[in-house]
């Protein structure tokens, strides 16, 4: 059984890796519950420290995965419309996966910047490529989230099991 837990908890790690890219997948989630499957194994012992840590990382990355965009189109220039669209692109687009995870918020801060003022088609790129930038900060940040998580579960496998 150990083995078995020890196999699904390195698939859900490589499997978080890969959902820090792919906005289909809950990548840190992932990552966080194979550290609760290597921690159900009998050679493992518990450490609620590392669990506890490690999933208040996973909440707070997966927070800031919604805002960071929005934050974008902020520091961009944007107003509350292009913020507003935003999101509302970032849930449109969760229904056209992969593409629309990117195109989604790019297109709502573009199109929130035009109804707010129809004339600044300069000012509404500017946010809605802020907006872009912020996709690519939030998934760099989960990108290194679950390689780190990787690395830890690596180790402390290792470490328990050879």
């Amino acid at each position: 059984m150990d083995t078995l837990l020890l196999i699904v908890g390195l698939i859900l790690m490589i499997l978080g890796l890969i959902g820090s890219f792919l906005p289909v997948l809950p990548g840190p989630t992932l990552s966080w519950f194979g550290f609760v499957c290597l921690y159900f194994t009998k050679t493992v012992e518990a450490n609620y420290w590392v669990l506890g840590i490690t999933f208040l990382i996973t909440v707070f990355i997966t927070v800031a995965d919604y805002i960071i965009p929005a934050k974008g189109t902020k520091t961009f220039g944007g107003t509350k419309y292009g913020v507003w669209g935003t999101n509302i692109g970032l849930l449109i687009g969760l229904f056209f996966p992969p593409i629309g995870f990117v195109v989604g918020p790019f297109v709502g801060a573009f199109v929130g910047e035009i109804l707010y003022n129809s004339k600044d088609t300069n000012g509404a790129l500017k946010a809605a490529f802020g907006s872009f930038i912020g996709f690519l900060v939030s998934t760099f940040m989960k990108f290194v989230v679950c390689f780190s998580f990787l690395i830890l579960y690596i180790y402390i496998a290792v470490k328990n099991f050879v």
